[in-house]
């Protein structure tokens, strides 16, 4: 069993509901083809509209332009702050618990999180991937405050897959990576993890990345 003392968490998809879900109601709502906001997110996936407006590279206008202009040419016209308002996930009071657990048996906890850099409309300064409302950015808030470290892409200007901002968050907790565990909802963002010697999970629900999680640390959590 391996010594572990600290579980780094994705947010969105892991804390929170996945945003995935919202975009395939929009997409039903709106005659798309399923998955075709994911599917313009994946393409080019280090050079698109998202990758760079995940690491601060363009800002919101221009995203929502950048992006309109990458799905007319796949097919469908779609514009950035369409998608930007679907991003705000459900906490997921389940996982909120397992990290009030972790912290109570002594193990560190952190976020390494993709998302967009905060906008002055955006309510109580939320970030307007995690929020969309004062009450959701309070909430989000309170279990943000629960992390010893937030690693942004948005901030660094480095996003997940790229092995350096793993590297960035084991360094910053002076831990070796064979010490951590990285929980994420996509297996692409767990490979360099995987690569570098640390435990992962990927979460498919909470019950069951709870499960997995517990498994790693060799005892059950609620």
């Amino acid at each position: 069993m391996a010594n572990y003392e600290a579980v780094i968490f994705d947010f969105g998809g892991v804390v929170t509901s996945s945003p995935f879900e919202a975009f395939n109601r929009h997409e039903a709502a709106h005659q798309l083809p399923e998955n075709f906001i994911r599917t313009i997110n994946a393409t080019n996936p280090d050079t698109n509209a998202w990758a760079r407006f995940e690491r601060s590279d363009i800002d919101a206008a221009a995203f929502d332009g950048a992006f309109r202009s990458e799905a007319r040419a796949a097919g469908h016209d779609v514009g950035g702050a369409d998608v930007l308002a679907l991003l705000a996930g459900d906490v997921r009071p389940e996982m909120v618990a397992v990290l009030d657990t972790l912290k109570a048996r002594g193990y560190r906890i952190a976020c390494i999180t993709n998302n967009v850099k905060t906008t002055p409309d955006s309510p109580d300064g939320a970030n307007p991937g995690m929020a969309r409302s004062a009450d959701k950015a309070a909430e989000i808030a309170a279990v943000m405050a629960r992390f010893e470290m937030v690693i942004e892409s948005s901030v660094e200007g480095v996003r997940k897959p790229d092995p350096a901002i793993y590297h960035l968050a084991c360094e910053r907790l002076g831990l070796a990576p064979a010490a951590c565990i990285f929980l994420d909802d996509l297996g692409i963002n767990l490979k360099p993890a995987r690569a570098m010697g640390m435990g992962t999970v990927k979460v498919l629900n909470a019950a069951q990345a709870i499960a997995d999680l517990g498994a790693l640390l060799g005892h059950d959590l609620p």
